[in-house]
């Protein structure tokens, strides 16, 4: 198949997988601040660095104001940030409009109408949730569609490389500002003062509780945040049928063969892909690298110290892998 053709395949899934996440986020991070207390000042910034754009969400005013309303906003509807969800959406349906015949023509709609409806649709306050529902059942309808009615040919391979890599990528970014604390680690420049201010109180309640050699009250809500930002609670209650703990859910979403989620689970999916492809030497090495990596990890000690470190050598790692397979079969 045409170069162009696996390149535009392969983003569109991305995108996709993309705009679903990013909707999720949102919807979790609202209720997270309903449970927690009234002076735990966790606040809407945390998802600006999960989609890596805080250089971005700051460039034009420094002390932009990292409120609901901003953030909101800025990743839903902000043409200038390029991972919006509508920006996500108009993305993938460029990208598909030029080879419209690789795919079912269900598909297609689908696309097509989910973009005209987040387009002139973009939700007040009140309305927010329903629009992000819409855009995470529309989301998983292509993928049902893909699923359900596309071919196994190359082409299918690259809509799952795309689907996954993405997927997996927005996992690790969720686990390194969730549940490592890393925003409130940072503090050398404005924009990272900032976050601190913004995670005082949250801070000032973890510290007072482990000097007392307690565990932090909010510490599972947290952790819940985290599983449900990736529909993983259920999922975990189920197979690991322990309280919702740091090191378990590490394990959990990062190693865990099962959950379609998980990280390693993610990177099989990708094997299998390129396997079935020619030329795969050299991203069948990168994606071994990952996998021994992720195997071989420590996970429990991770929770308490190493994590940003170690989720950074990851995410150069599928840095890597994707170099490795544009250069494979989108550069000819």
């Amino acid at each position: 198949m045409l170069s162009r053709v696996a390149h535009n395949i392969y983003w569109m899934t991305r995108q996709i997988e993309r705009a679903e996440d990013t909707a999720r986020l949102i919807n979790v991070n609202a209720n997270l601040l309903l449970d927690l207390p009234r002076n735990t000042t966790f606040g809407w910034l945390p998802l600006i660095f999960i989609v890596g754009a805080e250089k971005l969400f700051f460039e034009k005013d420094l002390n932009r104001l990292a409120d609901e309303t901003n953030v909101v906003k800025f990743l839903i509807s902000d043409s200038g940030h390029p991972s919006s969800i509508i920006s996500s959406l108009a993305a993938a349906r460029e990208n598909l409009r030029t080879t419209r015949d690789t795919v079912p023509q269900e598909a297609w709609e689908q696309i097509n109408s989910l973009y005209i409806y987040a387009r002139d649709h973009v939700p007040s306050r009140r309305g927010r949730f329903e629009f992000l529902r819409r855009v995470i059942r529309g989301s998983q309808q292509i993928g049902g569609l893909l699923a359900g009615a596309m071919s196994r040919t190359a082409a299918y391979d690259f809509v799952r490389l795309g689907h996954y890599l993405e997927r997996a990528d927005m996992t690790t970014r969720i686990l390194d500002v969730r549940s490592a604390n890393l925003l409130s680690r940072a503090g050398q420049t404005q924009t990272q003062t900032q976050i601190q201010t913004q995670t005082q109180t949250q801070t000032q309640t973890q510290t007072a509780a482990t000097e007392n050699g307690e565990q932090d009250p909010f510490e599972s809500i947290q952790w819940m945040s985290v599983l449900k930002s990736l529909s993983a609670y259920q999922a975990y209650r189920q197979q690991v049928r322990v309280r919702v703990s740091g090191p378990d859910v590490l394990k959990f979403l990062l190693q865990d063969e099962y959950f379609p989620r998980a990280v390693v689970f993610c990177l099989r999916q990708l094997e299998i892909c390129l396997k079935k492809l020619p030329r795969n030497d050299a991203s069948l090495e990168a994606l071994s690298a990952l996998r021994q990596k992720l195997n071989a990890a420590a996970v429990p000690e991770l929770a308490h110290e190493g994590l940003h470190e170690f989720i950074d050598e990851v995410q150069m790692g599928f840095g890597e892998l994707h170099n490795q397979i544009a250069a494979a079969y989108f550069a000819h």
